[in-house]
């Protein structure tokens, strides 16, 4: 829980007046109707494509404005630093960069916070320069970081309010419908730009697949896009789609993959039918494949997946093992082909994905989900934010979105990092709290959360290497020596946000 003078000195920042501490997974609940979409009209044969240095004039960008952009690029991206040169060409100063996350790629963008241009961020993650910059305490007022779904709900509520979305669009056709499949930056879904160009009061597609002829795949609309801006790269292929991801081909974490995989098949959640979640990292992909050889053994098909796609879930979806997939975001050129031509692979909206202020998002759909962290405390509280020492490194992304409507939630995680004990008392910065986390998976043995004495039994005589958290703490307390803990006294630099927008936990300059 927050401190409430914490969040007394929160609510004295202007712009964080009615900021809330975090009370529970489902504790908040929406009221009220979502914002005003702008209203918009162009007459008959209207031009939309005009130079970036009109449109800048056009859509009457000023001081203090937000500005927002979509990272489907990751580190391939050009377009923030294109846009945002160019904005600052004009003396524009003092705007919010809204965008849905930042990679290692915008340390270039670092100048222009210097120079005042851009004076506060919104968004999933950062790190790098930038991240170390926020955790001077340079910024404004502190960064915020929400989940992917928080960010979705902070748009259509009126929370993030978007002067401009500025698109990064891999084809646009001449009235302005945008894809993110064909053209020679194809990045795949654009899931994580839908709400921005919905909601923004100008939209503008910043474009090097520019055609005059009516897109036959859209995924975001003509009607919503004001502006095409047309250039000669949005992005470094080789960044955007970085070809297969791998399955993990470390010993440890083919051990934990593996009890990973065993654990969901003692459970009543590996069926027929079964909806789920893999991340893209290592022992995410390699508990995929050992689910996947379950699957076959066992003439189990999923009726679908959710999340982000790679080549390994365009596998199991062509072999029959998944029915269909929906996907706010691709991470290969394998996913990104499929989204283009494969009926049953399914282009969904960040708010569709996982806005908590829905009818359902499709995280409600999941039986499981396989997430992992860069820390868990014996209260089974998720890190994915801040290493051990509070430093920024990661971002919530679909973190606690999948967690929370996932019926059966699994940690993967070395017990162990660099000899630095992974299960702490206390994790340096929560961001999935431990109500929706299941099950730990590490090499040294398996929890399960007390909440869940369903799981417990559903596992007992399965052969499986079963512990309490207290045990595990104990063993990674045996083998590193116990964890001092990192006490953080610096200047309030962000806010970390749960998906309902109540602030679980902050980010203190270091």
């Amino acid at each position: 829980m927050l401190n409430p003078s914490l969040l007394n000195e929160i609510n004295q920042i202007p712009g964080f007046e009615n900021k809330k501490a975090f009370a529970g997974a489902f504790a908040a609940k929406p009221n009220g109707r979502m914002a005003a979409r702008p209203i918009k009209f162009v007459t008959p044969g209207t031009n939309k494509k005009f130079s970036l240095d009109y449109i800048l004039d056009a859509v009457g960008l000023k001081d203090g404005m937000t500005i927002s952009f979509h990272h489907c690029l990751r580190n391939g991206d050009a377009v923030m630093l294109y846009v945002i040169d160019a904005i600052a060409k004009k003396g524009i100063r003092d705007l919010t960069l809204a965008v849905s996350s930042l990679s290692a790629v915008q340390d270039c963008l670092l100048p222009y916070f210097e120079q005042g241009v851009i004076t506060a961020i919104d968004t999933s993650g950062n790190r790098g320069k930038l991240g170390a910059y926020v955790q001077q305490g340079k910024l404004k007022k502190p960064a915020i970081y929400r989940t992917h779904g928080g960010r979705a709900r902070a748009i259509e509520t009126g929370e993030l309010h978007i002067n401009v979305a500025f698109i990064a669009a891999p084809c646009c056709d001449k009235y302005g419908n945008i894809n993110g499949v064909q053209g020679k930056s194809a990045c795949g879904s654009l899931g994580y730009a839908m709400p921005d160009a919905e909601y923004a009061d100008f939209v503008v597609a910043v474009t090097d697949g520019y055609t005059e002829t009516a897109l036959d795949y859209v995924s975001i609309p003509q009607t919503q896009v004001d502006y095409i801006t047309e250039v000669d790269s949005i992005g470094d292929p080789a960044g955007i789609a970085t070809g297969s991801i791998r399955v993990s081909k470390s010993p440890a974490e083919l051990v934990i993959s593996k009890y990973a995989a065993d654990v969901i098949a003692a459970t009543e959640y590996f069926r027929d039918g079964m909806v789920f979640q893999f991340g893209s990292g290592g022992m995410a992909i390699a508990t995929a494949s050992f689910i996947r050889e379950k699957m076959l053994q066992d003439s189990i098909v999923a009726s679908a997946g959710v999340g982000g796609v790679s080549g390994f879930h365009v596998q199991m979806l062509n072999e029959g093992l998944i029915k269909t997939f929906y996907d706010p975001q691709d991470f290969d050129v394998t996913a990104i082909q499929s989204l283009g031509t494969n009926p049953r692979h399914h282009e969904i909206s960040a708010s569709a994905y996982a806005n908590p202020f829905s009818a359902n998002p499709y995280v409600n759909m999941l039986d499981f989900a396989v997430l992992s962290a860069t820390e868990i405390d014996v209260d089974f509280n998720v890190n994915v934010l801040t290493d051990s020492y509070g430093k920024l490194l990661g971002a919530p992304g679909g973190h606690p979105d999948a967690a929370a409507g996932a019926k059966l939630t699994v940690i993967t995680m070395p017990l162990l990092r660099n000899r630095l004990p992974m299960l702490l008392d206390h994790v340096s910065t929560i961001v999935t709290p431990g109500e929706s986390i299941d099950i730990l998976v590490t090499e040294y043995g398996i929890a399960v959360n007390p909440r869940r004495q369903d799981v417990t039994d559903m596992l007992r005589g399965k052969a499986l290497p079963i512990k309490s958290m207290e045990e595990l703490k104990a063993k990674a307390d045996k083998l590193t020596g116990k964890a001092t803990p990192v006490e953080f006294s610096g200047k309030l630099c962000g806010l970390v946000e749960y998906r309902d927008g109540t602030i679980i936990d902050v980010i203190h300059q270091i």
